[in-house]
């Protein structure tokens, strides 16, 4: 489940949309990100149409219990962050 994600990784999410990729790069409805392990750090990998488009790295320490993959869902009225397993529920 997402909240196996610590608050701040969901808010750097939104603060790489808001910051980094908004006004950049056609976003959709539904955005994907792969969470990976560069040096013990977590590093964002933001894909579309699986290509990976941009990297950002981050403060955050890795562990091996973060989910691989996170999704950022915005349709102009609702906003979530969510893993790919809870979209089949």
């Amino acid at each position: 489940m997402v909240n196996s994600l610590p608050g701040e990784m969901i808010d750097q999410v939104w603060f790489i949309i808001n910051n980094d990729l908004q006004g950049v790069f056609p976003l959709a409805k539904t955005l994907t990100f792969k969470l990976v392990n560069d040096n013990n750090r977590v590093r964002y990998n933001y894909y579309e149409n699986e290509s990976l488009v941009a990297s950002f790295d981050t403060p955050f320490p890795y562990s091996s219990e973060i989910p691989e993959d996170v999704w950022a869902y915005d349709d102009g009225e609702s906003q979530l962050i969510l893993l790919p397993a809870e979209s089949m529920q």
